[in-house]
């Protein structure tokens, strides 16, 4: 039996709302170890990046230990990109697609918007992300890898994981 729909929903729903309400923690839950988390940057000609490794791209985790520690600079204040107050968001995802699935894996492709507050500022990201997610020895689904590509890339500041 192959991962549904509603079960793909569900998740990114509920991954996308622990950003929303900075329970940082349970959104690394979401996370496989060997995850590949991923924001190619534009080149000058409007097209992306393709290697991480060897451009330069806006976000790049290579495994959970990079969120981990992203996460522990939010929540302990040692960080540039996050300042008191901190920003308030929320996450409109939409255009859900399964490309691909089976009973312990799916590519999904799936559109979203961010609005965040901060400063009495609104500011808008939006773009379009390509995940696989895999069940693990324990039926749990987690993000192996994520592909974050955002469309209004000319931004003013630093953009951070709880703005995608």
């Amino acid at each position: 039996m192959t991962i549904q729909y509603e079960e793909i929903r569900d998740f990114l729903y509920a991954e996308a709302r622990s950003l929303d309400d900075k329970e940082w923690d349970k959104w690394l839950t979401f996370y496989h170890p060997d995850v590949d988390f991923w924001m190619p940057s534009w080149d000058d000609d409007g097209e992306l990046i393709s290697d991480p490794q060897k451009e330069v791209s806006l976000m790049y985790y290579a495994h959970k230990g990079g969120l981990e520690d992203r996460v522990f600079r939010i929540k302990t204040e040692r960080s540039s990109a996050s300042s008191l107050p901190e920003a308030r968001t929320s996450h409109i995802i939409g255009n859900i697609e399964v490309i691909q699935n089976t009973a312990q894996s799916a590519d999904v492709r799936y559109n979203w918007s961010t609005n965040s507050y901060r400063y009495k500022t609104v500011d808008t990201y939006f773009g379009t992300t390509f995940i696989t997610l895999v069940r693990n020895a324990e039926g749990q689904m987690l993000i192996k890898r994520k592909k974050i590509i955002l469309v209004n890339d000319y931004i003013h500041h630093v953009i951070d994981i709880y703005h995608v």
